[in-house]
């Protein structure tokens, strides 16, 4: 059993930094029941989360599984900097209302893969606040600038002279702070976090807790296009808030490829299960869709119910395998003689008119159901449904 639950944790990791002492906690949990902690911080920055997020709390569920007390670190202390890691300009720092706001919306939206009963929420304000300007400071005294700008972030940021809060240079020896107050066994987060993950072994040395914690790193998960990380302003995300049939349908798209990393970072199925699903594929015994529908219906699931799911794969089936329509859309209201590419736009089918004009080009965008090739058509007075690939659908009612 300690076997496999540490073939489970390593699962999908991209870095694990003492790996010795996470397999000493889980069999100390095997031979007499002692639990450990794992911890990893959020940031409230935004109200929804997409699976990109969700890929740190599969693991943090994984280690709940194998004895792990989860502190579910809420920032909202370090929000109000906002963490540096990764940006290239200052981050806008949020009001304490913005933070309430999205801390509200991001436990709800957790626990539906977390077991609220191993997971502790804590607030690193309760003791960042205490620290005062002496705590403050003596915190500083533990990192060099030159340190600090080995940071390939700060780095770029330094040389091309674009500014760089000294605020900014906190955030990681906060984190780190973080897990001294909390004395954290394991910490886990992105690939792009290291440098703050390593802080917190550092600074739990420096301030005599007597262990270091071991550091698990999870790579940046792509989005639906295969290529670039999973993003809302790259317009590849899959949200966990979205309608079913949105999130069953984003997932039904992706690719083959990209199907097989979705399940070894999203799906609860075992190693084994997944092996032998890969095989499956690979003998022509199963086809790769079938294991794909199979993927969107537990991701669907999750974040809805079963009953939900169905709904939205038979939807799908009956959009997308007899060429119905669906049977919601969005509606628009829209000026007699709107430019055919700025309505996609005003419709949300398409980021900017250039892209609509592309699409256009390439057969993608059809009128009730008949494709177009006239990227300079004007729409006249009436209702249409307006399709961009397999996917996207809106009704518009065009003139009075």
């Amino acid at each position: 059993m300690i076997k496999q639950a540490l073939e489970e944790i390593a699962r999908g990791t991209a870095e694990i930094i003492d790996m010795e002492r996470i397999k000493k906690l889980v069999t100390q949990y095997y031979t007499d029941g002692t639990t450990y902690t794992v911890k990893a911080g959020f940031d409230p920055t935004a109200p929804d989360l997409h699976l990109g997020h969700t890929v740190l709390l599969q693991k943090l569920a994984t280690f709940q599984k194998f004895g792990a007390q989860v502190q579910f670190l809420i920032g909202d202390f370090t929000a109000m900097i906002g963490d540096p890691t990764g940006k290239s300009v200052t981050r806008k720092v949020l009001s304490k209302e913005e933070i309430v706001q999205n801390i509200s919306s991001y436990t709800k939206q957790a626990f539906k893969i977390l077991d609220e009963s191993k997971t502790t929420i804590v607030y690193n304000n309760d003791w960042l606040e205490k620290l005062g300007a002496a705590g403050i400071l003596q915190l500083a005294s533990n990192l060099t600038v030159a340190r600090m700008l080995e940071r390939d972030d700060f780095s770029k940021r330094y040389t091309s002279n674009t500014p760089i809060a000294v605020s900014e240079f906190l955030y990681p020896l906060l984190q780190g702070y973080d897990s001294v107050h909390l004395r954290s066994d394991i910490e886990i987060g992105g690939t792009d976090q290291k440098f703050n993950l390593l802080m917190g072994r550092q600074l739990q040395k420096v301030y005599g807790i007597h262990k270091q914690q071991s550091v698990l790193m999870m790579p940046i998960l792509e989005g639906t296009d295969g290529v670039q990380k999973m993003s809302k302003s790259l317009g590849n995300y899959i949200g966990v808030t979205e309608a079913p049939k949105e999130i069953y349908g984003k997932i039904l798209s992706i690719s083959d490829t990209l199907m097989w990393r979705y399940y070894e970072l999203l799906s609860d199925k075992s190693l084994e299960e997944t092996v032998k699903l890969k095989g499956d594929v690979a003998s022509g015994t199963l086809h790769p869709k079938k294991a794909k529908e199979a993927l969107a219906l537990e991701i669907t699931t999750r974040f809805y119910n079963e009953e939900l799911a169905t709904l939205a794969k038979e939807e799908f089936d009956a959009v997308f395998k007899a060429k119905k329509l669906p049977t919601q859309m969005d509606e628009y209201e829209m000026p007699e003689g709107i430019w055919i590419a700025q309505a996609l736009v005003d419709a949300n089918l398409e980021p900017s008119t250039s892209q609509a004009r592309r699409d256009i080009r390439q057969n993608a965008v059809s009128i009730d159901q008949k494709k177009i090739s006239d990227e300079k058509l004007n729409l006249s007075a009436g209702e249409y449904v307006l399709q961009v690939g397999k996917k996207r659908f809106a009704k518009v009612k065009v003139g009075s």
